[in-house]
């Protein structure tokens, strides 16, 4: 029966578990895209100096497990060097903190695909834009990176799905997410194991099958016939 379920039974900690890390991913969503394009101005800089920066971040964060950048926000940030966004608050501590590592990590991948959508730019228009005097960074926000957006949208779609997936492991940073509360209900419960696994398997499917989708649509509107 339903109410036997053990979903049905803590259907409210399911849904603001679901919930956390809905705002877990659409925080992360946009920091990582701000300082995704951040990055991949410093990758195709005319400044050697600003390009070896870009690169050294990007090949450290993403060769780095994700779980060991959130152990470093969690041990390293807040309890060695003491900086925590709200020592009263734990779980709003976690929460930013969980934030600032799925950002850190996730940014070097959003840099990465926006400089595959830069390449899809025609070398001619980087040059014209020089030649009627436009200086980098106006050549880089008028003309490139809005063709570079356009190009990869469907594969921002798939980072913001790694996302969304990889927020499963925010419980290193402190921070109880849909995964930590199956993990809890899995721990508590004396039954109902198969039904949990594939509540929340679904649960994760709900919200990234329409990313995909829309994304892909997207990319189909906003695609530049060259």
């Amino acid at each position: 029966m339903l109410i036997d379920n053990p979903l049905f039974e803590n259907r409210d900690a399911v849904l603001t578990a679901f919930w956390a890390t809905v705002r877990l991913t659409a925080a992360s969503a946009v920091l990582s895209l701000i300082l995704g394009t951040v990055l991949v101005a410093l990758r195709v800089s005319p400044v050697p100096v600003l390009r070896w920066i870009g690169t050294v971040y990007v090949n450290i964060a993403r060769n780095t497990p994700l779980t060991l950048v959130l152990l470093f926000c969690s041990l390293g940030i807040s309890n060695t060097l003491r900086l925590n966004f709200d020592v009263e608050d734990p779980s709003f501590n976690g929460y930013w903190l969980a934030v600032l590592g799925l950002t850190g990590y996730t940014s070097a991948f959003v840099c990465e695909t926006l400089r595959a959508g830069i390449n899809t730019v025609p070398l001619g228009q980087a040059e014209a834009a020089r030649a009627i005097g436009l200086g980098f960074t106006q050549s880089m926000r008028l003309i490139v990176l809005p063709q570079a957006f356009r190009a990869v949208v469907a594969p921002l779609g798939s980072v913001l799905i790694a996302l969304t997936k990889n927020t499963t492991v925010a419980a290193v940073a402190g921070y109880a997410e849909a995964a930590f509360i199956m993990k809890e209900m899995l721990y508590e419960s004396t039954g109902g194991a198969i039904e949990i696994f594939l509540g929340f398997a679904a649960g994760f499917v709900v919200l990234t099958l329409p990313i995909g989708f829309l994304t892909g649509r997207l990319a189909k509107r906003l695609e530049i016939k060259r």
